[in-house]
């Protein structure tokens, strides 16, 4: 009993140190400038990005989060032509509808499409995405179809509300690796008029 207990305390140390060590360690985030901020929901600025990014057939976020991350995964993990290791960063992009949907992982901010390794996958596609303003609403837990859709109409809602002009899809940004557990960080955002 007394082994059980001691085994006992030891996985509850080990379970609670690791998902504090998720909690802080430092990962690069994509920069953004706050424009306004709204009680549920803010406009932000995002500067120009290097992205990698694949398309596919999915029309769920299951679908779409394990295949499209294993692709991307394999990428930065050496799958390039200078067998190199890239950092993950966040948010993990995912636009994901009834035609194409895709993923993309935002590239170290050290990178640009021009000094970025060659993916070994020609179906991953590295890009320099626009400044973009967009409307983000943020929501806690692990995401799933439903959450992304009762996100994306309340920030529709919201948006509407307060006569935002937005076009283009809804999209998720995962912000959290799959075996964090506390404090997880998922957004919804979509391109807004705003000068």
């Amino acid at each position: 009993m007394k082994t059980f207990i001691i085994l006992l305390i030891a996985i509850t140390v080990l379970f609670f140190g690791t998902q504090i060590y998720f909690i802080m360690a430092k990962t690069e985030t994509q920069p953004y400038e706050v424009l306004k901020k709204e009680n549920d929901f803010e406009i932000r600025k995002y500067p120009p990005a290097t992205m990698a990014t694949v398309s596919m057939n999915a029309k769920s976020y299951k679908e779409l989060s394990s295949s499209g991350f294993r692709t991307l995964a394999s990428f930065i993990f050496g799958g390039n032509q200078s067998k190199k290791s890239i950092a993950m960063t966040s948010p993990v992009r995912m636009d994901i509808n009834d035609s194409q949907s895709s993923m993309s992982f935002v590239m170290p901010s050290e990178y640009t499409k021009d000094n970025l390794p060659k993916p070994d996958n020609s179906a991953i596609k590295i890009e320099t995405t626009a400044e973009e303003y967009v409307a983000a609403i943020e929501f806690g837990g692990y995401a799933n179809d439903e959450d992304i859709k009762k996100y994306a109409a309340q920030l529709k809602k919201s948006l509407e509300a307060k006569n935002i002009e937005y076009f283009g899809n809804f999209r998720f940004l995962g912000y959290n690796a799959p075996y964090q557990l506390l404090n997880r960080k998922n957004e919804i955002i979509v391109s807004v008029h705003w000068k």
